[in-house]
């Protein structure tokens, strides 16, 4: 990418360079001025690659801000140059004036509309060129939700049609942990990766990357509760630290701790089901198993059967301090 730049604004020096020898030989005046029309084209030329280089990292959301800013601003300095303020006095002074105003109203209308480019897009919304919706709801997910992998399934699950909307830090700092001398930290890291690239394989996969430039020095914690209250979406996080600070912020949050708990089964007694038996009881006899929730089932007289699923009832419940105990009798087969 860099060598093609570099070919390119070479090429474009070249042509302002034969453009101003050009330039020369067909305005008489410049007869005998070749040399000094080529060095102005080249000089041209390269003050444009300058501005060009000066340029880098702009984007296009930012182009699209000063754009906005200086057509704000003009309608500003036109209307009020237009008013009765402007009707009378010395020509030439009303001539400065309203060239003052514009250039006033046209840098203050830039300098706000850079400031609020995370809310400049709230103004031109996403414009999809599909034939469905554009205000689509928006999921911010954070570091911690890509590496916990479980959005994954959600959405391949079809339960988020939201569109998942990743910041452009998010993605610099998995990233950055994917690189890390730590084994344990860039495996976290590269987990991350691998998930987002699978969501972005996804049948009628909605992921946006936003390019948030929102305080250089500004934490991501408080970068993405400012994003998603700017976006009007919803955080997705399984930092509770994070979730609590979006909510004291009227941020909106997906638990996905609480969606897993929500979804464990609900045992009762005389319910029937099948479990696998890992290891002995306590008792004779006896075997445990474990629900999906973490709960121990212990089932009567089948410590011969560990390493076997089988089928049992429910006999009783015993609430404890790590969940409950599930006590249950084995079922012969017919």
């Amino acid at each position: 990418m860099n060598r093609t730049l570099f070919v390119i604004r070479l090429v474009f020096v070249i042509v302002c360079v034969l453009g101003g020898w050009m330039v020369s030989l067909t305005v008489g005046d410049w007869a005998g001025y070749q040399f000094s029309a080529a060095l102005i084209g080249f000089l041209l030329g390269i003050l444009t690659v300058l501005v060009d280089v000066f340029l880098k990292g702009f984007s296009l959301r930012g182009l699209s801000a000063v754009t906005f800013g200086l057509a704000v601003g003009s309608l500003v300095a036109f209307l009020i140059g237009t008013s009765p303020l402007f009707q009378f006095g010395d020509p030439q002074l009303l001539y400065l004036s309203r060239l003052a105003l514009f250039v006033l109203c046209a840098y203050l209308g830039t300098v706000i509309a850079l400031r609020g480019k995370d809310e400049f897009q709230l103004v031109i919304p996403y414009v999809r060129f599909v034939p469905h919706e554009v205000d689509v709801p928006l999921v911010v997910l954070d570091t911690s939700a890509l590496i916990d992998g479980r959005i994954l399934k959600i959405r391949e699950a079809n339960f988020l049609p939201s569109a998942l909307i990743v910041p452009q830090f998010v993605l610099d700092e998995l990233q950055v942990i994917a690189g890390a001398r730590d084994p344990s930290r860039a495996v976290r890291g590269r987990k991350g990766l691998e998930v987002l690239n699978k969501l972005r394989q996804l049948p009628n996969a909605d992921i946006r990357v936003v390019e948030s430039e929102v305080g250089k020095g500004t934490n991501p914690e408080d970068k993405l509760v400012y994003l998603a209250q700017t976006m009007k979406a919803k955080l997705l996080t399984t930092d509770y630290t994070l979730a609590q600070r979006a909510q004291f912020q009227g941020v909106p949050w997906l638990n996905l701790n609480a969606l897993s708990k929500a979804l464990h089964t609900e045992v009762a007694a005389g319910e029937q089901f099948e479990v696998d038996l890992v290891k002995p009881g306590r008792e004779a006899g006896q075997a445990v198993g474990y629900l999906a929730d973490g709960s121990m089932v212990v089932v009567d007289s089948a410590s011969t059967l560990v390493g076997k699923r089988v089928e049992v009832e429910v006999v009783s419940i015993l609430p404890s301090a790590g969940g409950k105990i599930v006590f249950a009798r084995r079922l012969e087969k017919a």
